[in-house]
């Protein structure tokens, strides 16, 4: 049977002469709309069939490729939440920037759910937490997993927008690997929800998926996307989301990631793909050892150093961190980190 997908229609291009942008001129897989490429503002064949079955693997009604990242998604889904009649959003104070921008675009009012920390750690608000900003708001707004792979307890926050008959919205941008995991992924409980597909699956940076539950919801989405989605998206980016969706498990990096977070002392947390090893003010020092011998990490916050992994994860380049990380001493962490991630968030809401 013939391979239906936006890589095969790539590889199957014909040799052509460009009169048509982009301006390279190669026509390679970097097209734009042709004859036979189909178009995003208006689906009508491949882009549309990819789409569908992006939908159908995440759980959703309505699912729509962005080559924008998460951002363009976070904006859509709260034009959606405007346009369906909110004012007032609950969110946790270390949401992402995206998050407080829409909210000035669009003229709705964050109701912040206060920051709270463990050993420099931002914490998840507790369903408690979470039901009191919400009966001031409209919707709730939370990120799952966030930056160092923590989860708000979902199910209890699913029960209580239900309870309240209010929208919860969910960003996933570093959670686009967890459709394996239906406990863990956000299509599971909310509304609307954003996968940043490229940070943890193989696809190229800034592909991203936005996704609607119900048809309630659907058409306000879609609505949003074709206002803050590029008019003119990347076939390569796209057809690297489909690629990653469609991507299999890897089994054995989940299970060796989780043992080397027990072994090398990691914090416990429930992502796999996060390894967050606390260094203390070594953080430097450890991550100028690891960069000289070729390994980068993620992120250096002044008390952790967070290695980011992924299904294309090798299982002999995470022995080689291992190893050095042996060689290397740990400090004491702070509880209030000095720079960093944390600081970021704190110029949030």
């Amino acid at each position: 049977m013939k391979e239906r997908s936006i890589a095969a229609m790539l590889r199957g291009q014909k040799k052509h002469i460009s009169f048509h942008t982009p301006g390279h001129k190669r026509a390679g897989a970097d097209i734009t709309e042709l004859s036979y490429s189909d178009c995003l503002l208006s689906p009508q064949g491949i882009l549309k069939e990819a789409q569908e079955q992006i939908a159908l693997i995440l759980g959703a009604e309505r699912s729509f490729l962005l080559t924008d990242g998460s951002t363009s998604g976070v904006f859509s889904m709260l034009w959606a939440l405007r346009s369906a009649g909110a004012r007032l959003v609950a969110a946790p104070v270390f949401s992402h920037p995206s998050f407080l921008n829409a909210c000035k675009v669009f003229g709705l009012e964050a109701v912040p759910i206060p920051l709270r920390t463990k050993f420099g750690i931002p914490l998840q608000p507790s369903p408690q937490e979470a039901e009191e900003a919400l009966l001031k708001a409209d919707a709730l707004f939370c990120t799952s997993p966030d930056y160092y792979g923590n989860f708000p307890d979902l199910a209890a926050l699913s029960s209580l927008c239900k309870r309240e008959k209010k929208p919860l919205l969910l960003d996933g941008a570093h959670g686009g690997h967890l459709h394996f995991t239906p406990s863990l992924y956000a299509g599971s409980y909310a509304d609307l929800w954003v996968d940043g597909v490229h940070k943890s699956l193989p696809a190229l940076t800034q592909g991203a998926v936005v996704s609607a539950k119900t048809e309630q919801w659907g058409p306000l989405l879609e609505e949003g996307v074709k206002m803050f989605r590029t008019s003119s998206p990347s076939y390569p980016i796209m057809a690297s989301v489909e690629y990653a969706v469609t991507f299999p498990r890897n089994l054995p990096i989940e299970r060796a990631a989780n043992a080397f977070k027990t072994q090398y002392g990691c914090v416990n947390n429930a992502d796999w793909t996060k390894l967050l090893v606390p260094f203390g003010e070594k953080c430097n020092e450890a991550q100028r050892f690891l960069e000289g011998r070729g390994v980068y990490p993620e992120f250096n916050d002044g008390n952790y150093l967070m290695f980011y992994l992924s299904p294309c994860t090798k299982a002999g380049e995470l022995k080689k961190l291992g190893r050095l990380l042996k060689k290397l001493p740990r400090g004491g962490v702070e509880e209030n980190a000095p720079a960093g991630v944390i600081s970021m968030y704190r110029e949030g809401l």
